[in-house]
């Protein structure tokens, strides 16, 4: 019986590499131009026109549909007031009438609605404009992570940000298979980048916008490791030895 066990122990550790290159070698196609998607060098992704309007040195730049909150001290019916930015970039509060607020950052609409107040011969009044939801400005993170969605762009995002944002990889993410797709003076443009050397500090961690879509490839080598893994429980320690040696 262990003459048995042993001889199908070393036939399966022969047969696997073989496995594991073909499943490696059928990975994704090359990332190519095509007529919908301009490809280009990952250091060389442009930034989107117009991101000096979404952010600056004071922070978010508040835009269309965001959810903010406002609290004026003193005050019962401006008391953690929640107000959704309406199509116009307008929001409306008692006392303080209609106010534009799309593209000012949280403090520009602060001292706005102190200023309306003062004239409404209110003193010293004490504002408060926060950020409750940012739906106007998301990177969409989506292939092999392990929150698919999209997410509030805030401060200074970047690919691994966006990326933890999704609550980081899945079992079956390939690392080397990271494409960015951003939309720049209309044209649609995707550049490739290697996650693991981004992490290992090989290059830079580049920068993500608002309305990118990071997609993460999958791993077929992994996918079938976890079913031999499944298939043959015996053959555990043999099989976990070739995945440390092998690069999927």
């Amino acid at each position: 019986m262990r003459l048995i066990l042993s001889h199908l122990v070393r036939l399966w550790i022969a047969c696997i590499p073989a496995v594991l290159l073909t499943a490696c070698a059928g990975g994704p196609p090359p990332l190519t131009t095509t007529a919908a998607v301009t490809v280009v060098d990952a250091t060389e992704l442009p930034a989107p026109t117009g991101t000096g309007d979404m952010l600056d040195e004071r922070g978010y730049r508040i835009g269309v549909s965001d959810r903010l909150v406002i609290d004026v001290f003193g005050f019962q019916e401006l008391n953690a007031r929640r107000i959704q930015v309406d199509g116009a970039g307008q929001i409306e509060l008692p006392m303080v009438g209609s106010l534009s607020v799309a593209g000012l950052t949280p403090a520009e609409v602060s001292a706005q609605i102190t200023q309306r107040l003062r004239a409404a011969y209110v003193r010293n009044p004490q504002v408060a404009v926060n950020i409750e939801e940012a739906l106007s400005k998301v990177v969409t993170v989506d292939g092999q992570v392990t929150q698919p969605g999209n997410y509030p762009v805030l401060g200074e995002m970047t690919l691994m940000r966006s990326i933890a944002a999704a609550r980081g990889v899945s079992e079956f993410a390939r690392l080397d298979d990271v494409v960015v797709f951003r939309t720049v003076n209309g044209q649609r443009m995707a550049a490739l980048y290697n996650l693991g050397a981004i992490r290992r500090g090989n290059y830079p961690d580049p920068a993500i916008y608002a309305e990118d879509v990071v997609v993460v490839g999958d791993s077929s080598a992994r996918r079938l490791f976890r079913d031999l893994l499944i298939a043959a429980p015996l053959l555990i320690s043999p099989i976990v030895a070739i995945l440390n040696n092998s690069n999927l």
